[in-house]
């Protein structure tokens, strides 16, 4: 069986990495307060008071607006229905209309909405004035699908009633796919993804390409098109709306060169990680310290639709998947749905950072999925680290005995520290090993922790960053902690276990009834060879 490195070396024809789908939403910062609201309806828009009948005019004149737009430039109207799939009949009207730059048609749909509810107030005088809640109701919005001829597909959401919210949803691949047609490069659809491309550096230059000024080009131009809730008056006078992140989809898209290859990458990923979303390595994949007070849920999930298996890694309300697409791909893909998981905030040209973070995840993850399987040792590496040594330099190195429970809970700990961009300091290896040793700080104190990496770098498995306290993994001391890990929690531990008439109730069933047999075979071996009849005399 070939390894997941083996695979993503030989066998990949096409690797991608691009932003999927984006959702933004759309905003106007003056208008967010009770205040704010009551100062465009006094103030800006000349009326004596805040009344909501004001509100419930511009909702009217909104959506005179859009159904006259629709009227007139002839644009199917469709009101969806509860639980209705928008995106598919978004697809099947898109396959009647090729047409590009153009509305493809409007949906209607009463949704939920964060509003202004107002109050009216009456004092001892009889003077009437107005106050306002931000409060969660029912109401109108229009979908304005459109194909444009930068993006592809997508569609603008608007609210009917104030603050007026937007929601912009946009695909890079599709992007990528129209300037790949203005440049007349050839290339093969894989659903939203690329099965093909003529010139694949070209294709991924141009993803990289792909941030907040294409963006923020292309809402200003749909604005200017379609109908607005508030004038063009209102708008030049900075009731403008921003758009702000909301959902951010990055992915990196594998291709093999035959499909049973994607099988077999899938096979040996899920059987050798089914632990990756424990929290001490679910914090290397995103490069952020998890604490008993970090919010969400840290699982891995195996999810089969039909015959197909995905991963899923959850992190906070971030979903990192890898999933087998469209039986020629492996997709690797990180969603981030809220930029605040990693101490930013949502403004559009934070996009790029946030770019950043989840190509780095989806690497670490792929780069951990490499690493898993391809830890077979030689004879010899065993040998120079479980017996002492001398390096070049003359320096005496003891060896690190298998079994040994300190060394056990070195290796062990130095797998959590495989892909740690920044590497590691002494402090943060040694917090984890004194819970593995189930001592204290005083009985592992750093005099130990130094003494144990002064042996780890002799020994090869680790390396030094000249003037620095930073430590790194070698790519020996993969090997050597992964396998030697491995071997010790798969085999040994619980094969020694089995040979205790005490231990080995606490084995699992199937295990145990596994080593009775090899145990059962042994015994007939020695028997046969009379090498047991000749220990008894």
């Amino acid at each position: 069986m070939p390894t997941v490195s083996d695979i993503l070396k030989e066998h990949v024809i096409l690797d991608i990495e691009s932003f999927d789908r984006l959702y933004l939403n759309g905003y106007v910062p003056i208008l967010q307060t009770e205040r704010q609201l009551t100062y465009l309806l006094t103030q800006h828009l000349s009326n004596n008071i805040a009344s909501p009948a004001l509100l419930g005019t511009i909702t009217t004149d909104f959506v005179k607006r859009v159904e006259n737009f629709i009227r007139n430039d002839g644009i199917p109207r469709i009101e969806f229905k509860k639980k209705q799939s928008k995106d598919k009949i978004a697809n099947q009207l898109r396959k009647k209309d090729p047409r590009r730059h153009v509305v493809v048609f409007v949906g209607i749909a009463q949704e939920k909405q964060q509003t202004f509810k107002g109050k009216k107030n009456t004092d001892n005088k009889g003077f009437i004035t107005f106050s306002y809640s931000r409060q969660t109701a029912f109401v109108k919005h229009y979908y304005f699908y459109i194909d444009d001829s930068d993006f592809g597909p997508c569609f603008i959401k608007i609210g009917t009633y104030a603050p007026f919210p937007i929601r912009v949803c946009l695909n890079g691949h599709e992007w990528a796919k129209r300037q790949l047609e203005k440049q007349a490069i050839p290339y093969e659809s894989l659903d939203n993804g690329f099965l093909s491309c003529q010139r694949p550096e070209s294709l991924q230059k141009i993803c990289d390409q792909l941030g907040p000024k294409q963006i923020d080009r292309f809402f200003r131009k749909w604005i200017q098109r379609l109908p607005f809730p508030l004038t063009r008056k209102n708008i030049t006078t900075g009731y403008r709306h921003q758009l702000s992140v909301c959902q951010v989809e990055f992915s990196r898209t594998q291709v093999f060169d035959r499909p049973v290859r994607g099988r077999e990458f899938f096979e040996a990923v899920i059987r050798e990680n089914i632990d990756l979303a424990r929290p001490d390595r679910v914090q290397l994949l995103f490069d952020r310290k998890i604490i008993k007070s970090t919010p969400g849920k840290f699982r891995t999930r195996i999810i089969t639709n039909g015959v197909l298996p995905s991963l899923h890694i959850d992190y906070k309300s971030v979903d990192l998947k890898q999933y087998f697409k469209e039986n020629r791909a492996a997709r690797t893909e990180c969603t981030i749905n809220n930029p605040k998981d990693f101490e930013i905030n949502k403004r559009l040209k934070n996009l790029p950072y946030l770019k950043e973070i989840a190509r780095n995840v989806n690497r670490r993850l792929l780069e951990v999925e490499r690493v898993s399987p391809d830890c077979i040792l030689s004879v010899s590496s065993v040998e120079r680290l479980t017996q002492p040594t001398v390096t070049e330099e003359g320096h005496r190195s003891p060896g690190l005995r298998f079994g040994d429970p300190r060394v056990m809970a070195l290796f062990a700990a130095l797998t959590l520290f495989l892909h740690l961009p920044n590497g590691f300091r002494n402090r943060d290896l040694r917090n984890h090993i004194v819970n593995l040793l189930g001592a204290n700080a005083s009985e592992y104190h750093a005099g130990k922790m130094t003494y144990d990496l002064r042996r780890l770098r002799l020994k090869g498995i680790i390396s030094k960053k000249p003037n620095t306290t930073q430590y790194f993994m070698t790519p020996y001391g993969y090997r050597v902690t992964q396998f030697l890990t491995r071997l010790h929690a798969r085999l040994f531990r619980p094969g020694f276990a089995s040979f205790d008439e005490h231990l080995g109730a606490q084995v699992p069933t199937p295990l145990r009834r596994a080593m009775d047999k090899v145990n059962d075979q042994i015994d007939k071996m020695l028997e046969k060879s009379h090498l047991k009849i000749a220990a008894q005399k």
